[in-house]
């Protein structure tokens, strides 16, 4: 079965948090523009994906949640008039918990097409939400998801950050514990990483406020694997664990290879053999007419390039990296350069084989970029 999705990104915020790099921001320029210049996008780029059936719709951002109801419903609609949309299609909305009151939450179930929400926790104490410059307390936190649970959403994923400076394993165990004690099925979990241009870098190299230890980090890292086994969650992405059948279906179309397309300024498409992406500037995007305008770049990928992207996004998952896949889409030669590398990864313990399948041991999994850079043709 194909898979194909929808991106739709929202750059807007109340506040840009210090580690934040994607293209958002603290304000509302061309805001009474924006939802329009979005579906006059959608018009212009419908046949990107030609005529597949669209599996998922995303929300993300930015604060997707900064949207009111009609906004979402007049985007939402005009994706179900233009493309061809599944009747199980998930549709997900990012949102920051405080904006999740019990009057938005009860709005989003009742009133939308939303079915999944992805909630931004980050951390459930104050001082982790301070250092990374969320806008939401620990009690929003909390809130957010209760008042989700009550309104019936079951289907919700939360996103929780480790190696925050000052996040000892007691607290990071008891972040872990707060999430599994809701019996969400999804979790998300990142490490913090400090990306250039961004406030972060700039605190730290000020020395304003504490850098990142790589060795807490990994530390984390062994936790969030050992209290998700526990509670019978899969490791099925290097960031995502949930219980089986509640995976994300659009995130997974990114790391299967599946095709998308992204609507709003900065957002990516792919179709299988072209990736493009659209300009990072809201006065551009809202003013373009034309393709030529919105979309900053586009290349149309090599064989080397699709071959790279399969095992890097491959490695990354638990459904691993497939030999008879590479032969029969990349041929006999790209098999022959990957089982050379793939060798001393297995002697290292680092892959582990089944077959035709590769998969990332458990403790090279801290490790999934750099190895798969290993494999790449060039």
């Amino acid at each position: 079965m194909s898979l194909a999705g929808i991106y739709i990104h929202i750059p807007y915020c109340k506040q840009k948090c210090h580690y934040c790099n994607f293209y958002s921001f603290a304000s509302n320029n061309y805001r009474e523009l924006f939802v329009d210049a979005l579906l006059n996008e959608i018009n212009l780029r419908k046949n990107f994906l030609g005529k597949e059936k669209i599996n998922t719709v995303y929300f993300g951002g930015g604060t997707p949640s900064l949207l009111n109801i009609d906004e979402l419903n007049k985007i939402i609609q005009h994706l179900g008039d233009v493309f061809d949309l599944s009747d199980e299609t998930e549709t997900t909305l990012e949102a920051n918990p405080d904006d999740l009151n019990a009057e938005k939450i009860h709005d989003l179930k009742k009133h939308t097409p939303i079915n999944r929400l992805s909630i931004g926790v980050q951390s459930f104490f104050d001082d982790d939400l301070l250092y990374l410059n969320r806008i939401h307390n620990s009690k929003h936190a909390i809130d957010s998801i209760e008042n989700a649970i009550k309104a019936g959403f079951h289907n919700m994923t939360v996103d929780l950050i480790y190696g925050i400076p000052g996040l000892t394993e007691k607290k990071w165990r008891e972040n872990l514990r707060i999430f599994f004690d809701f019996n969400i099925k999804h979790l998300s979990s990142y490490s913090l990483t400090v990306e250039p241009k961004t406030a972060l870098n700039a605190l730290i190299n000020k020395n304003k406020i504490k850098n990142i230890v790589e060795e807490e980090s990994i530390r984390h890292f062994e936790i969030l694997q050992e209290e998700s086994d526990k509670h019978a969650f899969i490791h099925y992405e290097i960031s995502n664990f949930a219980r089986e059948g509640h995976y994300s279906k659009h995130n997974s179309i990114y790391w299967l290879g599946g095709h998308y397309s992204g609507f709003g300024p900065s957002a990516h498409s792919f179709n299988g053999k072209t990736r493009q992406w659209n300009v990072s500037n809201m006065k551009q995007y809202v003013e373009s007419d034309t393709v030529d305008k919105i979309v900053r770049e586009k290349e149309t990928l090599t064989i080397q390039q699709q071959y790279n992207e399969y095992v890097m996004t491959s490695l990354r998952t638990s459904w691993g990296c497939d030999t008879l896949h590479i032969k029969n889409v990349f041929g006999d030669s790209f098999v022959k350069l990957f089982e050379k590398e793939a060798e001393k990864h297995i002697l290292n313990n680092k892959l582990l084989k089944t077959e035709s399948v590769y998969k990332l041991s458990k403790q090279a999994k801290l490790f999934a970029d750099g190895i798969a850079s290993d494999f790449f043709v060039f």
